[in-house]
């Protein structure tokens, strides 16, 4: 199969070249020359200071949706001046607006954008429509900012920059300054910068920007404009400081503890294109919990990354999907080895990190360098011998060095080739692995067609050495009403990159086509038309056996007011031969066709009360058999200030087959009802845009009950057994309550206070009703825990200012 794959490639490449265009981009860039100012103006959203009064004004805003290319009306028109000084460059914005009193302006914390009106700029310091830097803000005066490549938009990067927002006669204002720490750009005394500047008007839903951005065309980054002026600045040393202290007080089972903690962030900017992060004695305490579930699949719960550390600026580290970060830090990879009369008193929940740090970084020729090291400390568990009474330990984690090292070239405008290293080293006898990935994105000078792919490698030493490869090529359509994508991916038995990423399936081949038709301006009855067409063919590897074929045709609307609406339809006419269910190399578990057909809907998000909901009905090709899928949403804003969302997640599986377990004979399956039911409140009271208080509560309930136990067959097929007699019936549920504080008292520091309320409990019956279910769950230890955090951001620059001040002094 590696060679199907490898000729796969060169026939996609073939295509490629072919529909090569050796014509350059039409794409307009519209130029704006700024001036120098001897003063600055003062950041708080009202236009009234001298320094405004001759900026240089870029205006002529196009919309981009839902009326793409359709010039600006002027009754909305947008005016931003530009200057610049010594320390930054600043913006100041009118938004006219002939009804001020219907601006929508939601307030929400930091990063937060909901039922608003918004202004922001996109700059480029290397002028190269690789990456720019986004700076937004709300009408109510929220800050947003973001990294946005051609793969996107990564909103964890945060930054320190100043802003003010005011709604005045003529609609609303703005004021920005972003000062050149925050910035990247090269060491030249001229500076030529790409820059976008955009604007949204909520209540109908326009997007608006300076230079023209093309829909048809998939990467926002192509279509900056040029910022020229800027001379003869001298960008200050990037290096700040964020000590942070924090105290925890947990209640469970009778015991109360309390502890303190006390530790730094450091940011360094080690040239104009390279940052340096670490975090010194780090506390996680804060973190969200994570939503665990009933897991009856054969592959663990991926969860999503909660610390701050780990989700800021990491937007190199996520190429290939290569890097998990839960599992630096995460549960340890070993557990004791007991006798008879032997039991583990103590097992640690989490290996505690020691220190990490991370560079990275974009040359001015696009060449992206980041660099990720992690340690972990040694954890022990503690185990007790009921005879003697004797304690001992033993090691579960060892001292752990993670790596991570990725190159990124990124060429022509919006294509890139990429190298990603992975490596785990831990001390002693304990397992090692190395991970290598190429991947490559390269996309024609018109950026209409691409091709993309990866070649990798998994290395585990562990005693001896595995290694595995995953392979993928595809070759798609990216621009126009009609796109279309073929590719391929083949991924062999001993992939395995789970010591420092995430892989579950393994052994297979997968093809896909896909076809998408979109419309590119509004219609009569629709500003946005999706429609997509999927066919998928999986079989494994070795020994060879056919999977599944799939088809899949999905669907989505726009209404004319801002209604969503789709569904789709996917159905697999040849059956499943299921070969992870039953957990053993070489056998599978025939699963009967079946057909999926599901509907949903989203109300206006622009109204007070917003619901929205999604049916998906499985029909298995056997009788009784059929999953059943459920989603209710409600949404209502009380005001500018407080809003309530609550969501219904219940879902039911009738007659579904899984593992059950297996002896040195036989292998045995299960058929089971499932009911599961997902409930989850937020409520937010945000003061103002630097104080919120926000109450989250989420309660899971899963029951399974097994009706009929069976062993699986040599070619899939199931016989009725009465040699397994195990109770596998179980309930499961998990109840977390968090009350938070937040306050961003000053630019980069904040002040949370945290309250949580936890339980759960696993019992090894079902069909409990509501009250004994709740009785029982609440007669488990409940976790009670108060903590509060301080962190505050030193910049080096004021530090040294305040330094010589006292000396004058």
């Amino acid at each position: 199969m590696k060679t199907q794959l490898m000729i796969l490639f060169i026939v996609l490449l073939s295509v490629f070249t072919f529909a090569q265009k050796k014509e350059n981009d039409n794409i307009v860039r519209k130029k704006i020359v700024i001036t120098k100012t001897a003063s600055s103006p003062k950041i708080d959203g009202i236009l009234d200071d001298a320094e405004w009064q001759n900026a240089p004004v870029a205006t002529n805003f196009i919309e981009r949706n839902p009326n793409n290319g359709k010039p600006q009306a002027d009754s909305i028109k947008t005016e931003v001046k530009i200057l610049y000084d010594d320390t930054g460059i600043y913006f100041g914005a009118q938004m006219y607006d002939p009804t001020p009193g219907k601006i929508a302006k939601e307030l929400t914390e930091r990063d937060g954008i909901s039922n608003d009106d918004f202004f922001g700029v996109a700059l480029n310091g290397y002028n190269d429509k690789q990456q720019s830097l986004e700076f937004v803000v709300t009408a109510a005066g929220v800050q947003f900012d973001a990294k946005l490549t051609t793969d996107g938009e990564d909103d964890t990067w945060n930054s320190i920059w100043y802003s003010g927002a005011k709604i005045n006669e003529k609609g609303w204002s703005a004021e920005i300054k972003i000062p050149y720490s925050e910035l990247r750009f090269p060491k030249s005394n001229v500076q030529e910068w790409g820059m976008n500047i955009f604007r949204r008007i909520q209540r109908i839903k326009a997007s608006y920007d300076w230079n023209f951005v093309d829909n048809a065309k998939n990467s926002y980054t192509l279509f900056d404009g040029v910022l020229q002026g800027i001379e003869n600045i001298n960008p200050p040393t990037r290096l700040s400081f964020t000590p942070y202290f924090s105290t925890y007080v947990n209640s469970f089972d009778g015991k109360t503890t309390a502890n303190f903690n006390g530790g730094m962030d450091v940011k360094y900017g080690i040239n104009d294109a390279f940052t340096f992060d670490m975090t010194l004695i780090p506390d996680f305490g804060q973190a969200n919990f994570d939503n665990s579930i009933l897991n009856l699949t054969p592959f663990e719960q991926q969860f999503s990354e909660q610390r701050t550390f780990f989700t800021e600026g990491t937007e190199l580290f996520s190429k290939g999907g290569m890097f998990y970060s839960r599992r630096v830090g995460g549960e340890p990879t070993a557990y004791p080895t007991i006798s008879a009369n032997e039991e583990v008193t103590e097992y640690p929940s989490k290996v505690k990190l020691f220190n990490a740090f991370k560079i990275s970084g974009r040359t001015k020729k696009g060449l992206g360098i980041g660099f990720f090291n992690g340690v972990t400390q040694r954890m022990e568990a503690t185990i007790v011998n009921n005879e003697t009474g004797e304690t001992r330990k033993e090691v579960v984690e060892p001292w752990t060095n993670y790596n991570v090292l990725v190159f990124d070239q990124r060429f022509n405008g919006n294509s890139s080739v990429s190298l990603v290293n992975t490596n785990v080293t831990r001390d002693g006898s304990f397992r090692d692995a190395n991970a290598t990935g190429i991947l490559w994105d390269l996309n024609n000078k018109k950026n209409t067609y691409k091709t993309f792919g990866s070649l990798k490698g998994s290395w585990v030493m562990n005693g001896e050495t595995k290694f595995g490869t995953r392979g993928e090529a595809g070759f798609e359509k990216i621009a126009g009403k009609h796109r279309f994508s073929i590719n391929g991916n083949v991924t062999t038995k001993d992939w395995d990159i789970n010591d420092v990423g995430f892989s579950t399936k393994t052994n297979f081949a997968n093809y896909n086509v896909w076809y998408g038709y979109r419309i590119l301006q509004p219609t009569k009855t629709f500003n946005n038309i999706y429609l997509n067409f999927n066919l998928n063919y999986y079989h494994r590897l070795e020994p060879f056996i056919f999977q599944n074929f799939v088809f899949n045709h999905n669907n989505s609307f726009t209404d004319k007011n801002f209604r969503n609406f789709g569904g789709g339809i996917e159905f697999t006419p040849l059956g499943q031969n299921d070969i992870y269910e039953p957990r053993t190399f070489g056998r599978h578990l025939k699963v009967p066709g079946y057909f999926d057909s599901w509907v949903w809907f989203e109300s206006d998000t622009r109204k007070k009360l917003q619901y929205n909901f999604t049916v998906d009905y499985y029909a298995f090709d056997q009788k009784g058999r059929n999953q059943i899928f459920t989603n209710f949403g409600l949404r209502y804003r009380f005001s500018d200030k407080f809003n309530v969302n609550w969501s219904f997640n219940p879902s039911f599986s009738n007659n579904e087959t899984g593992f059950a377990g297996k002896n040195d004979t036989d292998i045995f399956i299960g058929r089971r009802q499932r009911n599961t039911y997902e409930n989850a409140l937020t409520s937010k009271y945000t003061f103002n845009e630097k104080i919120a208080l926000t109450l989250t509560f989420r309660h899971y309930f899963s029951d399974v009950t097994y009706k009929q136990f069976y062993t699986l067959n040599q070619d899939g097929s199931l016989t009725n057994t009465d040699n397994f007699t195990n109770n596998l019936n179980g309930t499961y549920n998990a109840w977390n309550v968090d009350l938070r504080f937040s306050w961003w008292f000053a630019p980069g520091s904040q002040l949370t206070l945290l309250y949580r309320n936890a339980t759960s409990n696993y019992l090894d019956i079902s069909r409990l009703n509501v009250t004994k279910n709740y009785d029982m769950l609440f007669s488990e230890p409940t976790v009670n825990n108060f903590s509060l955090k301080l962190t505050y951001f030193l910049d080096y620059n004021r530090i040294k200012n305040w330094t010589k001040k006292k000396n004058k002094s």
